[in-house]
């Protein structure tokens, strides 16, 4: 069975990379028997702690997509990340807006294997785990990577989001 094209797209976009896990081996999209939309669902079926979980949240940051890779232990402090940034409205994107910045759906999207390059800001916190994980672009699928990966393959802005 041929995998999900947006699967497709996340597998070649971390080969291209070089992208290692946090054993160092090449990261590879792990298809899960079920769709995990919540990082906590996501944690469970991985067995993994929920602060390890690299939750991929699509803002409307004044009309421009930013994508927030945050731990799923954290809440996005919206108000605070939008004045740390200088933007005057950061709200979350519609599923239409994240679909059309992303060609994900809310639930699956992942850091990379998008149509174009997003702005990308990635929660400190997540540096704490040796190892994280990340949605693969459809909500069954995931793959490790190391937070100093994560930085490196998105051109991410490492911040404090919560």
């Amino acid at each position: 069975m041929q995998p999900h094209p947006n699967v497709r797209a996340v597998q070649d976009a971390l080969t291209a990379a070089g992208t290692r896990n946090g054993v160092g081996e090449p990261s590879t999209v792990r298809l899960l028997p079920d769709a995990v939309h919540t990082a906590a669902a996501a944690a469970e079926a991985l067995g993994v702690e929920v602060g390890q979980i690299a939750n991929s949240l699509i803002f409307d940051a004044d009309d421009e997509p930013l994508l927030v890779l945050t731990s799923g232990a954290h809440r996005v402090d919206t108000a605070g990340l939008a004045a740390s940034i200088g933007v005057t409205r950061l709200r979350r994107a519609t599923p239409e807006f994240v679909r059309t910045h992303t060609g994900q759906p809310i639930g699956g999207v992942a850091p990379l294997g998008h149509p174009r390059a997003l702005r990308t800001l990635v929660d400190t916190a997540l540096a704490a785990y040796p190892e994280i994980w990340a949605a693969g672009g459809v909500p069954q699928a995931v793959f490790p990577i190391t937070y100093t990966e994560l930085l490196r393959v998105t051109s991410g802005t490492p911040a404090e989001v919560a």
